[in-house]
């Protein structure tokens, strides 16, 4: 239970979850549906905010971006490149460095196969953690296939936090050219030290992409302060739209990198024989820009600054000190991930019980949660499940929630183990 009870921060700031909520329509009433929404790392409901952004971008200001001469087409243009600005400083970086994509899988994508490709070469070797979501894995596996390189993995221990000497190791060895991980664990909340291991990677002549869908929603990032090279986030997890996501990167390594894709939006000049390319970061925004979506993230991000990153973190950090508080005494109930530093979410197995038989049974008392591998498996397979049970928060979490969500858990134990 010590241990357990670590994820609650002293002194945490003052955050009002009930007052938040109702900012939120699918959580209050008329719409409200008297569930305990608690999938939020899988995808966050958003507040009245991004929706009247939207409705205002699609009604008032909606053309053409970057194509038209207009007035409509330059007030939807002007947004668009505000939003970037606004991705740029929620980030710490500038806005040349800010490229807009579909989310953190398009944006790994995007780095394996355009800087991957063309700067690994056989025999070298990207390093990832056992921690990470498929998204920040099989991209890297891609691209060691193309080249010819290899997938080392630094272990994580048994409370799911990655082991550092391994990093150390793998670094040593002077073969390492991209080090891929994630800030935050979206199977076990683990949050991980990106700060020390680009530190790490960094004189070891390494490049750092870290995915950031988990953290950026909660954790005040800086990439500048983080040391790392890329850096990518996902809008619907960030109480922004779905369809639109952040990746961040170095202006160097923007620079060194081709196109992924190519079309309009991304060319200087095109004829039968060749094409050139504009600079970055509109060398890797070919087609038609998700400029509403982009507008949408833009509020998202101003109202989760409104709240105060670090204020959503300590609220989160107290609801898994809850739930693990709740859930502990709960018989043949087992922690998945007991990380000294965590945050957002718990997963766990109960013992005689599929994960997925829970869920259901938690789903008819009207808690939602997620269950599966999380698109986690090897995390899966390092502590010998095939499924767990994840609840996960979000800044309109309340702990009345957690105590429905103890009160579900024990109904299913009855029903599924006696």
């Amino acid at each position: 239970m010590s241990e357990i009870a670590t994820a609650r921060p002293p002194d945490a700031p003052a955050l009002d979850a009930a007052a938040l909520r109702a900012q939120f329509p699918a959580l209050s009433p008329p719409h409200e549906r008297g569930v305990a929404f608690l999938d939020s790392a899988a995808t966050t409901q958003k507040p009245r905010v991004v929706l009247a952004a939207l409705e205002r971008a699609y009604v008032e200001t909606y053309g053409a971006i970057a194509r038209g001469v207009y007035r409509l087409s330059a007030e939807a243009t002007a947004a668009y490149e505000g939003a970037r600005e606004r991705a740029a400083r929620f980030l710490g970086g500038a806005a040349d460095e800010v490229v807009f994509v579909r989310g953190t899988t398009e944006a790994i994508n995007l780095v394996a196969a355009s800087w991957g490709r063309t700067h690994l070469a056989p025999g070298d070797e990207i390093l990832v953690t056992g921690l990470e979501h498929h998204s920040n894995l099989v991209p890297w596996q891609l691209a060691a296939q193309a080249t010819d390189a290899r997938i080392v993995v630094a272990p994580i221990d048994d409370r799911g936090e990655v082991d550092l000497e391994a990093v150390e190791r793998h670094l040593a060895g002077g073969r390492v050219r991209i080090v891929a991980l994630a800030h935050v664990s979206n199977a076990l909340g683990t949050i991980v030290p990106v700060e020390k291991i680009c530190a790490l990677a960094r004189p070891a002549g390494a490049v750092t992409v870290v995915d950031g869908a988990q953290a950026a929603p909660r954790l005040p990032v800086d990439v500048r302060q983080l040391g790392c090279d890329f850096y990518a986030f996902s809008g619907h997890k960030a109480y922004g739209p779905n369809g639109i996501g952040v990746l961040w990167g170095h202006r160097d390594r923007l620079a060194e990198m081709p196109p992924w894709q190519g079309g309009g939006g991304m060319i200087r000049e095109v004829n039968f024989d060749r094409s050139t390319f504009l600079d970055p970061p509109q060398r890797f925004e070919a087609g038609t820009p998700a400029g509403p979506e982009a507008v949408g993230l833009a509020a998202a991000l101003d109202w989760i600054d409104g709240v105060g990153r670090a204020a959503i973190d300590a609220h989160e950090r107290a609801l898994v000190a809850h739930a693990s508080e709740r859930l502990a005494g709960i018989p043949g109930l087992r922690f998945i991930g007991t990380a000294r530093q965590r945050t957002a979410l718990v997963s766990f197995v109960l013992a005689g019980a599929h994960a997925h038989d829970i869920g259901t049974i938690l789903d008819a008392a009207s808690v939602a949660v997620r269950v599966g591998h999380h698109c986690a498996q090897p995390v899966m397979d390092r502590f010998g499940v095939t499924a767990t049970v994840r609840a996960s928060f979000g800044v309109y979490t309340t702990e009345a929630e957690i105590e429905a969500l103890g009160r579900a858990v024990e109904r299913a134990r009855r029903m599924l183990t006696g």
